[in-house]
């Protein structure tokens, strides 16, 4: 029996960790891992966004639920230099905490991530120069608090040439980011498990895809094969038997994923292999990424199907454009005629923005201008979620909620436009104010995963 026959066998025998201290959060993952395995219909929803009403929508919905809060930050949003969203790790962490202190949310409820750590926001740079940089990020998230880190070493930099890397490099990189957290993570306290690891090689990008033709295929037995005796020769090499007991996740591709107009919806019957052949060592799950804009019943099945921990990002900012944009309808019908009001242009400030700097969504988006300006709306790619932390949008975005705050919001046209909230107020479930209503927007789509992930 080959040594990746020996890890596909099927062994559910696990040990319980429900006698581990659940005051780490890491703690109560790994339980539910546990009973994933064991074929308990479980899992949890991983909020891979920085947005803040995202990340304070999803506190308050895990107060709601009393369940484990799962945010992950990506390498290009949150890394040393700031990302995309001006802040480090340390940052980042603070916010969350904050936000998780505000809603009421304890520290135990609270799993802080990292999501495709590693070369991504260097790939231009040689692959020395990107992964020093990596392993940076990594030890800055380790020491940030980051406990469950998903190591992303599967996208070729500037000296690798133009073919895909082989399984090996991926894993002999990832390694090297796991040896930088595990030297990083020295001092834990000792009821904590250690920092918990995502692996794999069929790794969708970070921000989503640029979707052409079909839908994409499903990872192979043998691929699952190949990529965990590739990741477990890496990290014996390295004298990371511990930290491989440690790898929870694998990412493989389960057929889904959205682009700028189109979802692949999951169809078990083409992942079924993955499903009835789940790695008995390390005692992972898989992780699914991409799985935006799935039904509640595809959901539900990938979390019957081992895909016990769901990413979702851009379907949950694609939430709140929704409610600003609708917000902003409602604006101008309540403004219209009145003297001395300056009505916000939010739509305005925001395309501007994605003009001036069209890097975040060119390669994403066809079609002439008339065909673009929609997109960089309405697009599932989401594309505008870079632009919203810019401060020309933002102050569009504060007249928005304070001209909602002093003028009354009609009944009426809350019904118009956001039929949902609607029925909430009119059940006493929310307030008629701004800023809530664009929060339970953004849970209504939590609650879905919620749903499927039985939290």
């Amino acid at each position: 029996m080959s040594e990746g026959d020996r890890i596909l066998e099927k062994d559910l025998s696990l040990p319980s960790v429900s006698r581990r201290d659940q005051s780490e959060p890491a703690n109560r993952l790994l339980e539910i891992v546990r009973r994933n395995r064991g074929s308990v219909v479980q899992g949890v929803y991983s909020v891979c966004s920085a947005h803040p009403a995202v990340i304070e929508a999803a506190c308050k919905l895990a107060v709601e639920n009393d369940s484990l809060l799962c945010v992950e930050s990506t390498s290009n949003q949150v890394n040393q230099f700031g990302g995309y969203t001006g802040q480090t790790p340390r940052q980042f962490a603070a916010a969350l905490s904050s936000a998780a202190c505000s809603a009421g949310l304890p520290a135990k409820n609270v799993v802080l991530g990292g999501d495709h750590l590693g070369p991504f926001p260097w790939r231009t740079e040689p692959a020395e120069c990107a992964m020093e940089k990596a392993c940076e990020l990594v030890r800055a998230s380790v020491l940030a608090g980051y406990r469950k880190i998903h190591l992303d070493a599967s996208m070729t930099c500037a000296s690798d040439g133009d073919a895909p890397l082989s399984d090996r490099t991926v894993a002999e990189r990832a390694a090297i980011l796991c040896q930088t957290a595990e030297r990083s993570s020295d001092g834990l306290p000792g009821n904590s498990p250690g920092v918990l690891y995502v692996i794999g090689t069929e790794v969708p990008v970070p921000g989503g895809e640029s979707v052409r033709g079909g839908p994409p295929t499903a990872t192979t037995i043998d691929g699952v094969r190949n990529t965990l005796e590739a990741f477990h020769t890496a990290f014996e090499a390295r004298g990371l038997c511990a930290a491989w007991e440690r790898v929870i996740g694998l990412v493989v591709q389960p057929g889904v994923e959205f682009g700028d107009d189109v979802v692949f919806d999951y169809d078990r019957a083409k992942a079924g292999g993955l499903a009835a052949n789940l790695p008995a060592h390390p005692a992972l799950v898989y992780e699914a990424h991409s799985t935006d804009y799935q039904s509640p019943k595809a959901l539900a099945e990938m979390v019957e199907d081992h895909f016990a921990i769901l990413k979702v990002g851009p379907w949950l900012t694609f939430a709140f454009r929704e409610a600003v944009f609708a917000l902003g309808a409602i604006e101008r019908q309540v403004l219209v005629g009145k003297k001395g009001c300056n009505v916000s242009q939010v739509r305005d400030a925001l395309d501007s923005a994605m003009l001036r700097d069209p890097s975040h969504w060119r390669s994403y988006y066809q079609g002439d201008e008339a065909q673009l300006h929609f997109s960089r709306a309405y697009s599932y790619s989401d594309r505008c979620r870079y632009y919203w932390h810019q401060a020309s949008v933002q102050e569009e975005l504060v007249r928005l909620v304070d001209n909602l705050s002093v003028h009354s919001l009609p009944l009426t046209l809350l019904s118009q436009f956001m039929p949902l909230e609607y029925a909430a107020v009119r059940a006493g479930q929310l307030t008629i104010q701004p800023q809530a209503i664009i929060l339970y927007h953004i849970q209504n789509v939590l609650r879905i995963y919620a749903a499927a992930c039985k939290s």
